[in-house]
């Protein structure tokens, strides 16, 4: 994880399930709207590598943009562990 609420490894919560964000495609403005919806300040960095820490199990989003599009949530499997989303937020 990171410092605080507003820092660490993306996840969502679906279908009772936590699953991990593929960091493809991952990117500032993605963070931005994350930490927006998180009540914290403007995304200070979009990270990849699973620089937070690699998370189990399913892998609900892949090759995201998260402005003006629905989204399906589905197990990605093509994305490894290696490969999670992390985000900072002022």
């Amino acid at each position: 994880g990171g410092e605080g609420r507003c820092s660490g490894r993306l996840e969502v919560y679906h279908n009772a399930v936590w699953g991990s964000v593929c960091d493809d495609h991952w990117d500032i403005s993605d963070a931005q709207v994350v930490c927006r919806q998180l009540g914290c300040g403007a995304a200070l960095r979009a990270d990849g590598n699973s620089i937070f820490g690699a998370g189990e199990g399913v892998v609900w989003m892949n090759r995201i943009h998260l402005w003006d599009c629905p989204l399906s949530l589905n197990n990605h499997t093509d994305c490894s562990h290696k490969e999670h989303a992390g985000l900072t937020c002022a």
